[in-house]
C-alpha cells in the first residue's frame, strides 16, 4: 500500500495469470497455449515486416487486419475492432459499451478477468449461477431485464462447456435492451458461433482471440465483431487511451494468420482429435470430465483432491491450472490438450500420482 496511490487501486484485486515458470523439461498444460508452432506464413511476414519500418509508426487504424478478419469471417470491416490481445479489446468494452447504472450480468464461474475489469472501471456486477452441471441457463439471465449488459464466455471457461446457438438467439431476442457480449476465445475447437446470429442482433459483440487457434499468444493480437455503431464506441474508447495498439510486427503476422486457413483448420483439427484421446484417458482413470468444446478438459478425480493433484503433477514436472475459488470447483483441474506426446506424458504423471496416493 502506498499513500501516492489513487484511491481507485486501493481496491483493486488484480487478475491473476497462468504461470509461465523457466523450469527444464517442464511439460507445460497451464494456460491453453496452442502446443504447435504457428503458420509458416505467419513467420515470413513478422521478418519481411521488420527492418527499416520499424521506425515509423504503424496504421492506428488497421486497415490491412481489419479487412483480413472482415473477409474471413464474411462481414464489412466496419464492423471489425482488433487490439492487443482479446484482454485489451475486453477492457475497452467494458468502459465503451457496459458502464451503465444498472449491473452488468455475469456467470459466477467464468472468465476471472471479467469482475476485476468492472472493479476497475466502477460496474456493479450480479452473479448469475451456474447450474448444478457448470452450466449456463439462459433462463436465469431472462428473468434479470434490469441489467447494463451480458458477458458470457462460449465455450465457458474454465470448464470448456458451450451453450448452444439457439439458447445464445434466445438470450439476445429476450435482452434487446443492452448489449450482450460473447467472448468466443475458445469456440474453434467445436463450438458454434453467434457471429452468425449478427445480422437479427444490433446488440451483440462477438469477441475473438489469435492466441489459441492461432497460436499466437505471444504476439498479443485479438478482435471484436459487431455493428459500426457499437465499433465506433469500442474505437472512440481506443483513441483515447492508445492510439497504436498494435506494432507492425503483430499487424503482418495477424494478417498472415488469418488468411492462411489450411494451416488454421488443420491445427485444430489435431487439437480436437488430442481432446477426445485425452478426455478418454483420463475417464479411464477415473476422472469425472465435463464436456469440452476448448482446447483444454475440466476434469476431477473423486479419490483425489485437486489442489493435491496439481502439487503432485508439478513435482513430475507436468503443470496444470488449478483455482481454489469458487469452493466448487476446487476439486477441478483445468488441463490444456497438448501433443500427444505432452498428453501421454501427463496420463503417465497421473497413474504415478495415483498408484501412490498423489
Amino acid at each position: 500500500m502506498s499513500g501516492f496511490w489513487s484511491e481507485v487501486v486501493h481496491g483493486l484485486t488484480p487478475y491473476v495469470p497462468g504461470e509461465q515458470p523457466k523450469i527444464e523439461g517442464l511439460v507445460k498444460l497451464n494456460t491453453n497455449e496452442c502446443p504447435y508452432p504457428p503458420s509458416r506464413a505467419v513467420l515470413d511476414a513478422i521478418a519481411e515486416a521488420g527492418g527499416d519500418a520499424l521506425r515509423l509508426y504503424p496504421d492506428p487504424e488497421c486497415r490491412a487486419l481489419r479487412d483480413a478478419i472482415a473477409a474471413h469471417h464474411g462481414v464489412d470491416a466496419a464492423q471489425v475492432f482488433v487490439g492487443n490481445g482479446s484482454d485489451e479489446v475486453l477492457a475497452h468494452v467494458f468502459m465503451a459499451l457496459l458502464r451503465h447504472p444498472a449491473p452488468l450480468l455475469l456467470p459466477d464461474i467464468s472468465y476471472s478477468f471479467y469482475p476485476v475489469y468492472a472493479r476497475l472501471y466502477g460496474i456493479n456486477v450480479d452473479s448469475v449461477p451456474l447450474d448444478a452441471d457448470l452450466r449456463v441457463r439462459v433462463d436465469d439471465y431472462l428473468a434479470r431485464p434490469r441489467n447494463g449488459g451480458i458477458v458470457l464466455a462460449n465455450p465457458n471457461a474454465p470448464t470448456g462447456v458451450a451453450l448452444p446457438l439457439h439458447d445464445i438467439a434466445r438470450l439476445l431476442r429476450g435482452n434487446a435492451h443492452s448489449v450482450v457480449v460473447v467472448d468466443e476465445a475458445y469456440v474453434d475447437f467445436g463450438a458454434h458461433s453467434a457471429l452468425a446470429l449478427l445480422p437479427e442482433s444490433p446488440n451483440l459483440l462477438v469477441v475473438r482471440t489469435l492466441s489459441k487457434s492461432r497460436a499466437l499468444a505471444g504476439l498479443r493480437v485479438g478482435y471484436c465483431i459487431g455493428a459500426p455503431e457499437l465499433i465506433e464506441g469500442i474505437t472512440r474508447v481506443k483513441d483515447s487511451f492508445n492510439s497504436y495498439p498494435l506494432d507492425r510486427l503483430a499487424l503482418a503476422g495477424a494478417t498472415a494468420a488469418m488468411r492462411d486457413q489450411a494451416w488454421f483448420e488443420a491445427t485444430c483439427a489435431r487439437i480436437v482429435a488430442s481432446r477426445a484421446r485425452l478426455d478418454a484417458g483420463l475417464r479411464a482413470r477415473g476422472f469425472d470430465v465435463l464436456p469440452s468444446a476448448a482446447n483444454f478438459v475440466f476434469a476431477r478425480h473423486a479419490a483425489s483432491g485437486g489442489a493435491q493433484l496439481a502439487a503432485a503433477l508439478r513435482q513430475r514436472r507436468v503443470l496444470v491450472r488449478h483455482f481454489r475459488h469458487p469452493e466448487r470447483i476446487a476439486d477441478y483441474l483445468r488441463i490444456t490438450v497438448g501433443t500427444d506426446t505432452q498428453c501421454d506424458a501427463l496420463l503417465d504423471a497421473l497413474d504415478d500420482c495415483l498408484r501412490r496416493s498423489v
